[in-house]
């Protein structure tokens, strides 16, 4: 999958939420949300388009998400640990939980998912 910019991050959002949804019912959302003007929010559901993460549908230009917002949250973060931890996950979990307070049940829970790997 191709890198998601911000901006793109924020209309998929939007689509994960709505879909199928029609790119005029996102522009106003993004109105709303952002205060992006028409234009603006078009141009980003273009590139989405090109990127192959949004397919478009007439009538009405629905469109539908091709990434589930999952499968984009995997991909980003293994940009952010490569970029950041030299990929090193253990580094990014560590930085991560460097100053967060967790409670035992949230420690139970993480070692629950350790466990399952």
């Amino acid at each position: 999958m191709e890198k998601l910019f911000d901006s793109e991050l924020k209309v998929m959002e939007i689509v994960w939420e709505r879909e199928p949804v029609s790119a005029k019912d996102i522009s106003v959302a993004a109105a709303e949300s952002l205060g992006w003007n028409k234009n603006t929010t078009y141009t980003v559901v273009k590139k989405l388009v090109e990127k192959g993460v949004v397919k478009r549908e007439d009538p009405g230009f629905v469109c539908t998400s091709l990434v589930s917002r999952r499968e984009a949250q995997k991909t980003e973060t293994r940009r952010l640990a490569e970029r950041l931890f030299g990929g090193s996950k253990k580094a990014l979990f560590s930085a991560l939980l460097e100053d967060e307070k967790l409670s035992d049940e949230d420690i139970a829970e993480l070692r629950a998912m350790i466990d399952k790997r």
